[in-house]
């Protein structure tokens, strides 16, 4: 009698287990691994196949940038005009100096 409860108790325990670590899995394999790919991926910027695949995607996209009309927004426009003119005053007072 006490070793089928025994061994009713071990079989619960290792299904419990089991059960515990499918559904760690599946929760880390939803949630996590896109990050830590992500992730993986930005720290991967030495190996030269991830440097030219950035490449070509930044080429790409400025690709598509020229043939639009309007690269940037108005917004935007001002904003980088604004840096322009504080950054040529910079240099402008450094030659001053």
């Amino acid at each position: 009698m006490e070793k089928t409860n025994l061994k009713t108790f071990f079989i619960k325990l290792i299904a419990i287990t089991f059960s515990i670590i499918v559904v760690i899995n599946v929760i880390f394999n939803l949630i996590f691994a896109d990050k830590i790919e992500k992730l993986n991926s930005i720290l991967s910027l030495d190996k030269s196949k991830f440097r030219s695949d950035l490449r070509n995607k930044i080429r790409n996209e400025i690709r598509n940038g020229l043939e639009k009309e309007n690269i940037l927004n108005q917004e935007d426009k001002v904003l980088l005009y604004k840096l322009y003119k504080k950054i040529q005053k910079e240099f402008a007072d450094l030659e001053n100096q």
